[in-house]
Formats: C-alpha cells, structure tokens, sequence
C-alpha cells in the first residue's frame, strides 16, 4: 500500500510540474506574441492627436513619427522618432522602457532629458490603434491623445 501511495503521489507531483511548466511556456509565448504586436504597431506610424498645457487650455496639435521601434533588453525600447509639437521638429533615437499592463504596453519616462527638447516625464498607454497618456515638463503639463497613423 506505501508503495502505491508513493507511486500516486510522484505521479501527481511529475504532472503539476508538467502543468506548471506548460503555462510558462504559454505564457513566454504570449509575452513573445506581444512584443511582436507592439514592435509592428509602432514601425512606420505617425501618432497624431492633441495634448492639453495646464487648466483650461485649448487643445494643441501634436505628431510624432516613428520609424521604427525595437526591443533593446530588460523592458527598454529603441524608437527611432521624429518629434514635432510646439515650434519644435527634432529626429533622434530614443530609448524609452516600456511595461506591460496585461496585453497593453506602456510607455513611461521620468525626468529623461531629451536631447534639444527637455526633460519630460510621461505615462503613454497604446492600444487598438490608439494612444493616450499624462505627460510634463518643465512648468508644464497635461493630457495626450490621438491614433496611430501607417505611413
């Protein structure tokens, strides 16, 4: 009877193992899955949408252009991106971290100096199409919102 209840058990044990491996795989796989979503939504796009300044204030245009954008290690992201809002049209490599709320991904920046810009913190959630987020900067800050445009 021991060796029985022995037998069971290793085989209750070698099966949750087998179980428990199999969701880690799918869960790799997914993650792989997203990423490649991620990596193809936002290769030749345009995000084009507004942003608020402060209380009150009227909707301002934004775009930014991205050519592409690329997985670098430990959630960081290359985007190679064209910046234009305010005046300002700026093209240079940014590498931004990007984590992952269930299957949408968000962009996120604290106090990162951009070369020929500033320093900005923001939250950009993307998703189905979309992109929206808080954003500031030096004495300002607000919303923003728009689609993701295929070039």
């Amino acid at each position: 009877m021991a060796m029985k209840a022995a037998l069971s058990a290793s085989l209750a044990a070698g099966l949750l193992l087998a179980v428990l491996s199999c969701g880690k795989k799918d869960a790799a796989g997914k993650a792989a899955e997203l990423e490649k979503q991620f990596q193809e939504s936002l290769t030749g796009v345009a995000l084009a949408g507004h942003f608020t300044m402060g209380k009150g204030q009227n909707l301002r245009e934004e775009k930014y252009t991205i050519e592409k954008v690329s997985k670098l290690k430990d959630g960081l992201w290359l985007f190679h991106a064209r910046l234009q809002y305010g005046g300002r049209d700026v093209t240079l490599p940014l590498p931004l971290p990007v984590e992952w709320a269930g299957d949408t991904p968000v962009i996120h920046l604290t106090d990162l100096s951009i070369p020929g810009v500033g320093v900005y913190t923001a939250r950009v959630m993307i998703y189905r199409g979309h992109y929206a987020g808080y954003w500031s900067g030096k004495g300002a800050g607000g919303h923003l919102f728009g689609r993701i445009v295929k070039q």
